[in-house]
């Protein structure tokens, strides 16, 4: 059985052979950037928070205006330090308390509605 060249398989044939060349000059132009995996473990470890310290406002002395405490460790940078007097009912505004190994927050409570102090800290 023979087969004719005729110009319309010619054409053909050129097409096939110009979408192979194009298709593999666009997989030859990918890349991809390097990355890094990986698995790992640390142990977890608190803070102690002592010398708790809560002021009065001078005028109204039954109203609490701040509270300072000692964290220890200390913060490392970028952590950050929440605060509830309430036992965890409500928290002190995110940016209410700074400093790292001293903190210090400013709120105004009524001693009355102080409960329990809860901290929580992360690095």
């Amino acid at each position: 059985m023979n087969i004719a060249i005729t110009p319309r398989r010619l054409l053909y044939v050129g097409l096939l052979g110009i979408v192979a060349v194009l298709i593999t000059g666009y997989a030859g132009a990918n890349s991809v950037p390097a990355s890094k995996a990986g698995d790992g473990s640390a142990g977890i470890s608190g803070y102690a928070v002592t010398n708790i310290h809560y002021t009065l406002d001078s005028g109204v002395p039954t109203t609490v205006t701040g509270l300072t405490f000692t964290l220890t460790p200390p913060l490392a940078s970028g952590g950050a330090a929440r605060v509830s007097v309430d036992n965890g009912a409500t928290w002190l505004a995110a940016g209410a308390c700074s400093g790292t190994a001293t903190i210090t927050c400013s709120f105004t409570a009524s001693v009355t509605s102080l409960s329990t102090l809860r901290v929580v800290a992360a690095q």
